[in-house]
């Protein structure tokens, strides 16, 4: 499954998109750089009822922003996504070709 996928079921299951998401864990203070991971996915498991990968997805994105590595982009394995910047505003903002 792809990141951008992981992201996109993410929405499908709770009904937020990943700037949803990076907004209410600023609101908590959990972008900033000394929150552990721990502390977000707990967050995320009890609120949100995500599983760790999911959350883990979410930490990224809270943390880092939309820029994912560029190793899987364009390969041909089941972790390929189509380019190194993920779209966090949520599946109906997208086009049919994007």
């Amino acid at each position: 499954m792809s990141f951008q996928a992981y992201l996109d079921n993410i929405e499908a299951k709770t009904g937020k998109t990943p700037n949803e998401f990076i907004e209410l864990a600023k609101a908590k203070g959990f972008d900033e750089p000394k929150v552990k991971a721990g502390v977000i996915v707990d967050w995320l498991k009890e609120d949100f009822g995500l599983g760790r990968g999911h959350a883990m997805a979410l930490v990224h994105v809270i943390k880092n922003g939309p820029t994912i590595d560029d190793k899987h982009v364009g390969s041909d394995g089941s972790h390929r996504d189509e380019t190194d910047t993920l779209r966090l505003d949520g599946v109906a903002n997208r086009s049919a070709d994007t």
